[in-house]
Order: C-alpha cells, then sequence, then structure tokens
C-alpha cells in the first residue's frame, strides 16, 4: 500500500482526511451490506487480510483502483462502488492507503493497518527434508514465474461470489499465516487453508470462474488455479485427481478434483488459497 510521505503539508493532510471522511470509509460490519448485489467478504485490515473501501464515484463504469502498482477488485451493490483490497502478509501496521481513479481524476484513499499476530511453530528435521537439489530449485523457480502470471491476470467480469463455502468439508489443519521454523531457518508464511479431509474426497468450485492453470507442481502436487474475475482468483493443491481442463467456465459447486497428498504433504488435505490484487489473503475471510 502507498504511504503518505513524512513531508506532506497539512493542508493537504486535511483535505485526504477530509476525503477519507466523505468517502464513508467504514468497516462492512459497521455499515451492513445493501440490500441488493454481491455480498462481500468479512473485513480484516490486518496484513493476510482484506479492507474494503467504499468508492466516492457512482459512476456506471467501474473506477480504477490500485494497490502496489495493481489493480484492486472493485465491485458494485446497489448504487455503491466497494474496493476489495487484500493486504500483504509482509504489510507493516500502520497508515495505508490505495489510488483511486475515474474519469481523469485520482486521489489517495487512506486506511490503517492493524497488527496481528501469527503463529510460530519451530521444527527439527532431517536437512534432506528442506534443502532442495538444484534441480528441484530450478523447477520450484520456473513454477513461481508461472503462478505470478496467473496471479497477474486481469478479467473484466465481475465475480459472480465473494462469500462462498469452502471447496471440502473437513477440520482445519493449518491455519492461513502460519510461520514454520525450520532447523532455526524461517520460512515464508502459509498462504491458504489447509482442510483434513480422506482422499478421494470430492473438491467443488466455490464459486463460479475460469479454469486457467492446472498441472503438477513440486511443492502443491496436482494444483488447480481458478480465475474469478477481477484480479480474484483461487488456487487447489495436493489434488489426488484433477477433473477440470483449461479454458473451461466452472459453475459453483461444480467438482474440479478430489483431495489427495501429491506434492509435499503428509497426509490427505487441501490447501485452498485466495489472492486480491496478487496478494495472498485469509480465506477463512471468504467463507459464508
Amino acid at each position: 500500500m502507498k504511504r503518505a510521505p513524512p513531508g506532506t503539508p497539512a493542508s493537504a493532510r486535511a483535505r485526504s482526511r477530509a476525503v477519507a471522511s466523505a468517502v464513508a470509509i467504514t468497516l462492512v460490519s459497521g455499515f451492513g451490506a445493501p440490500a441488493r448485489g454481491l455480498d462481500l467478504p468479512h473485513e480484516s485490515a490486518v496484513p493476510g487480510g482484506v479492507k474494503i473501501l467504499a468508492l466516492p464515484d457512482a459512476a456506471d463504469t467501474p473506477p480504477d483502483v490500485i494497490a502496489n502498482g495493481h489493480r484492486v477488485l472493485v465491485v458494485r451493490q446497489a448504487e455503491q462502488w466497494f474496493a476489495v483490497v487484500g493486504i500483504p502478509l509482509s504489510e507493516s501496521p500502520g497508515p495505508a492507503s490505495v489510488i483511486w481513479r475515474h474519469a481523469g481524476a485520482a486521489q489517495s484513499l487512506p486506511f490503517e493497518v492493524a497488527a496481528k499476530h501469527y503463529t510460530v511453530q519451530a521444527l527439527k528435521v532431517s536437512p534432506s527434508q528442506v534443502d532442495l537439489s538444484p534441480a528441484a530449485l530450478a523447477r520450484v523457480t520456473r513454477e513461481r514465474v508461472r503462478t505470478d502470471e496467473i496471479l497477474n491476470r486481469w478479467t473484466a467480469q465481475q465475480p459472480e461470489a465473494l462469500l462462498m463455502q469452502a471447496p471440502v468439508p473437513g477440520i482445519r489443519s493449518s491455519s492461513f499465516g502460519l510461520r514454520r521454523v525450520f532447523n532455526g531457518e524461517a520460512r515464508s508464511p502459509h498462504s491458504g487453508m489447509d482442510i483434513a479431509a480422506p482422499s478421494g474426497t470430492p473438491v467443488l468450485a466455490p464459486a463460479a470462474g475460469e479454469v486457467v492453470e492446472t498441472g503438477d507442481y513440486f511443492f502443491t502436487g496436482n494444483t488447480v488455479f481458478i480465475d474469478h474475475g477481477r484480479g480474484f482468483v483461487s488456487m487447489y493443491c495436493h489434488l489426488s485427481a484433477i477433473d477440470v481442463h483449461v479454458g473451461e467456465r466452472v459453475a459453483a459447486g461444480r467438482r474440479i478434483g478430489a483431495v489427495g497428498m501429491t506434492g509435499r504433504a503428509t497426509g490427505p488435505h487441501l490447501h485452498w488459497a485466495l489472492s486480491l490484487n496478487r496478494v495472498w489473503v485469509d480465506p477463512a475471510l471468504f467463507i459464508r
């Protein structure tokens, strides 16, 4: 998120505060959803969470909202546009902002990021379990580039749903944001939700979208990516079977695969991840 420069004049800061007040940037829980339109996800303005901003223009054309150089999901409810902003897990608590652009005008929309503590788990394991061979490292690098391409997709169609059922029933075995430390070395935080379920359990698309990638990935095994529109992308990992193909349009409830333990997994489960404006966010905020 773009932060206000420390040298910003007092008059400019006052105008910014007035704009923020005028556009009613509020917690969704504070005002409730309008009667018509898309149900918005639960708001949690923390690292790895979601901030929902009411936008100042009610024109028919959706405005552009930019966060860290990436377009933000903008959806319409009744006569109001809302930006659904993914906050990076690496974001520091404090003031943040996005840029709103419409009809040649642009302005900064500020908000606050609150602190959140995620669990840290320290493990001692064999080095062979965490240190990759040169060949494996090269493969992981290629797959990371491909994942970046998928998350950078932008399609104009508004998502059909932002509140949904989990793609598979089961116990949450590992939560979003968990940071594991292997042999004293910190690894990337857990970027999704793990749901434990027996192998072969059907995995259902929680919302409509287009299948934009299927494949066997080093860490995540058999994996499916679905583009739901306007930078909202979901990922389903460790599948024992993939039942969809690239380019297929799937409806909510369509079977896309089955639970497995392919890739690096110690037991059968689904790793489910959601991305907004190229940022992994907590799937729990999108469960109805």
